[in-house]
Formats: C-alpha cells, structure tokens, sequence
C-alpha cells in the first residue's frame, strides 16, 4: 500500500515564522483537496456535493502610491470543486506581505488578491473589499468623525510626536482612525487597531494628527502601552484641558484588548464592537 506523505509536512502551520510586510506570492501552500476525499470515497471529478469555503481577512492593508496606508475587510470564496485549498497560516502571512507593498488603488488589489489566490487553488476565487465602518458588517462604528479619508503623504513609520500640531482655536471634538498598527515585541506579529481620541483644548491639526497615528506602523510594543504613548504624547504636545484616547484592537487568539487612558472625569463611550472584532 501506498503511504500517503503529509501533505503539511512542509507547511508553515505550527513552526516559527518571519511576518514579512513585502509582497510575496510564494508564502501561499495549496494543499491538494483529493488526499482528504480519497478515503472519504469522494472522487474529484465527480463530486457529490456543492459548496465553497468562504473566508473572511480582518487584517488586511496596503500603502497607497504616497505612502498612506488602507484598511480594509476581504471576503474570499473559493469553489469546493477546486484541486486545492490553501493552508491558513500561509494565506495569512501572504495577506500580511502587503503591509508595507504600495498599490495605485483598491482594485489592483483585488486584481492581485483574485489572480494569486486563484493560481494557487486551481480555480477562479472571488474577492471583495469592504470598509472598516461599512454598514454591511460593522455592529456599531466608533463615535465621532473618522479622519482617514485626509490625502497626505506618509514617510514615517515610527511614533514621531513632532507630528502632532495643535493650533489656538479651543474645540471640543471626537476623532478617530482605523489605521492604528504596530507589532508585538515578543512575536513581531501585527497588531490591528482603531484609536479614537476625544479632546478639549486647542484644534488639532488632523493631516497631522493621522500622520501621527500611522507613525506606529513599524513600532513594537504592547497594546497597553501604545495608548499610553499616545496619551503621554498628546498631553505634552497639544495640552489639552481634558483627553481620552481610546483602542479598539482586532482580537488574535481569541482574544481582544481595548485600553483606554484619560485625564479624570473622562469616560469611554458605552461598549461597542466594531467589524474587525
């Protein structure tokens, strides 16, 4: 009798793994579909059944032409009938090499995302791209005005506080932004988060308070302790009379974490869960 190898022998599932942020295609591993069915008695190219896996990415970005990065929700169909599947830890890896890889816009993406996935299952896969607060899949978006839709161009993906510009005007306002990232200190994985920032005191500059909040991009750090930078950051800079920052991460593990930090008499917003959680 033949012995059948383990089609996961070489896969990257269980062993130790770089997070590349440079597109790389390669990082994906097909898994031929027909070793599963043969002992189920499933003949490919009679199958009894329909179907399609249907795969949801909360952790998806790229950086546009000048530098800033998108966030966005992908949701990938792939046939049942397909020769292949592709092993989940390298369609992450391969979703996280686009971190740091610049597209001209939303749609090559799609195109890559469609012609890569495709190649490696044997068969056309579908995707779509969602927004953060789109109405199709966010439970309740963040209080306030969200300021990613602001054109700038980015160069700096370490926590710069020069960034933040604080001008004479007083206001009392609510912002936020899904384009919060960093990496774990231990395991250099992304971490995934939205930050709102609640203030009185003098007008944030918000080109440059985005700037600043994409500024983390490479930073390492814990959740914890990026709010509290942020915080800290903030009260010297722009000195307001009262501040609230707030994170909202995406959960790995199992597991989300939500820090807030804020000058007394100041609360959070009533619990929320936003799409990527």
């Amino acid at each position: 009798m033949t012995q059948i190898q383990n089609p996961l022998h070489n896969a990257p599932l269980g062993q130790v793994s770089a997070y590349p942020d440079r597109y790389d295609p390669t990082l994906l591993f097909p898994i031929e579909r027909a070793i599963n069915r043969e002992p189920l008695g499933i003949i490919e190219n009679d199958l009894p059944f329909i179907g399609e896996d249907e795969w949801q990415a909360f952790e998806l970005s790229w950086l546009n032409a000048k530098g800033k990065p998108i966030v966005a929700i992908a949701r990938f169909r792939l046939p049942a009938s397909s020769p292949r599947l592709i092993e989940s830890k390298s369609w992450k890896l391969y979703l996280n090499s686009f971190n740091q890889t610049h597209f001209d816009d939303e749609q090559a993406v799609r195109e890559r995302l469609v012609h890569d996935l495709s190649h490696a299952a044997g068969a056309k896969v579908s995707a779509e791209l969602f927004g953060v607060d789109d109405t199709a899949l966010a439970s309740a978006p963040m209080p306030g005005e969200c300021i990613d839709d602001i054109d700038i161009e980015i160069d700096t993906y370490s926590p710069s506080p020069r960034l933040i510009v604080a001008g004479t005007e007083i206001v009392e306002e609510t912002l936020h932004s899904h384009l919060l990232k960093s990496n774990c200190p231990v395991t250099g994985q992304p971490d995934w988060g939205s930050v709102l920032i609640r203030y009185r005191g003098p007008k944030l500059d918000r080109a440059g308070l985005l700037a600043y909040v994409i500024s983390y991009r490479q930073h390492q750090d814990f959740h914890e302790h990026c709010v509290e930078h942020i915080f800290m950051d903030l009260m010297r800079e722009a000195q307001p009379e009262q501040l609230l920052v707030m994170a909202r991460y995406v959960r790995r593990g199992g597991l989300d974490i939500n820090p807030w930090r804020a000058t007394k008499g100041e609360s959070p917003p009533a619990a929320m869960r936003l799409a990527r959680q």
